[in-house]
C-alpha cells in the first residue's frame, strides 16, 4: 500500500548504480560505459586514481583492490545501491568487492557469459570479444564462472582500438576503431564455429556492438545490456 512518507538516509537520489572508473584520459564517444548519455537512467561515476588501463589489463591490477573498495564506499556513501567497474578484467575483485562492500556488485561483462551460455541451443557456445586476449587469463575467466576453454579472441592485431586504449592515448580514430572490432568478430566466429553468441570483455566496445551483431549475425551482449538489466533489479519499474 502507498503512502505520502518517504524514507531517507542517503546524500543523492535518483542514480542507483555507481561505476568505478579506470583513470584514463582516452575518448569516450557515445555508447562507451565512460560517456553519461550513454545510460538511460542516472549514474554515479568515481576515478579510482591511478588505475591505468595499463595496470589494470596488462599487469593484473596488482595493488589496486583498497583503492576500489575505497572509491565503492564513496558512491555508496552518496547513494547508490549497487556498483560496477569499466574494465572487464576487474572480474578479478569480483568477490572482494561484493563482500567488502554490501551491496550487489557486477564487476564486469564477463559475468554475463554463464547466462548466456544457459540461453544456447545444444553444441554452440559463447565467444568472448577482449581487448587484450594475450593477457585474459584463466584467472580473469575462472572469476567469472567461465570454462578455461572458453574461446577467447581480442583487437590486438589491429590498427587502432587497443593500442589507444591501452596507451591511453588522447586521440580516436572511430572508424578504425571500428574495423579492429569487426576484424576481430570475424577471426573468432571463423575460429571458432560453433560459437553462437559474443560477450564484449570491454566497456569500450559497445559503441561498435551492433556492427559486430550485423556482421556475425550473433548476438552480442555487452557491459551495456549487462547493467541495464543490473540496474532494473535495483529499480523495478513500477505498472
Amino acid at each position: 500500500m502507498r503512502t505520502n512518507r518517504v524514507y531517507g538516509g542517503k546524500s543523492v537520489y535518483g542514480a542507483s548504480v555507481g561505476i568505478l572508473m579506470l583513470d584514463a584520459k582516452f575518448p569516450r564517444i557515445p555508447g562507451d560505459m565512460g560517456n553519461a548519455g550513454t545510460w538511460p537512467f542516472p549514474v554515479h561515476y568515481k576515478v579510482v586514481r591511478n588505475a591505468s588501463p595499463d595496470l589494470v589489463v596488462r599487469r593484473g591490477a596488482e595493488g589496486l583492490l583498497e583503492d576500489f573498495v575505497a572509491a565503492g564506499r564513496e558512491l555508496i556513501d552518496m547513494g547508490v545501491s549497487g556498483i560496477t567497474t569499466n574494465c572487464g578484467f576487474l572480474s578479478l575483485f569480483q568477490n572482494d568487492l561484493k563482500a567488502r562492500l554490501g551491496v550487489p556488485v557486477a564487476a564486469s561483462s564477463l559475468m554475463q557469459v554463464p547466462m548466456v551460455q544457459s540461453l544456447l541451443p545444444q553444441g554452440k557456445r559463447v565467444g568472448i570479444l577482449t581487448v587484450s586476449a594475450s593477457t585474459l587469463t584463466t584467472a580473469h575467466l575462472a572469476a567469472a564462472g567461465i570454462a578455461a576453454d572458453c574461446p577467447v579472441m581480442g583487437t590486438e592485431s589491429g590498427e587502432e582500438f587497443t593500442r589507444v586504449l591501452l596507451d591511453n592515448e588522447e586521440w580516436l580514430d572511430v572508424g578504425k576503431a571500428r574495423v579492429d572490432n569487426i576484424a576481430a568478430a570475424r577471426r573468432l566466429v571463423e575460429a571458432h564455429p560453433d560459437v553462437g553468441a559474443i560477450v564484449l570483455e570491454c566497456t569500450n566496445m559497445v559503441p561498435y556492438a551492433e556492427d559486430i551483431a550485423r556482421e556475425t549475425g550473433l548476438p552480442v551482449h555487452s557491459i551495456y545490456s549487462f547493467v541495464t538489466w543490473f540496474q532494473a533489479g535495483l529499480v523495478p519499474r513500477g505498472f
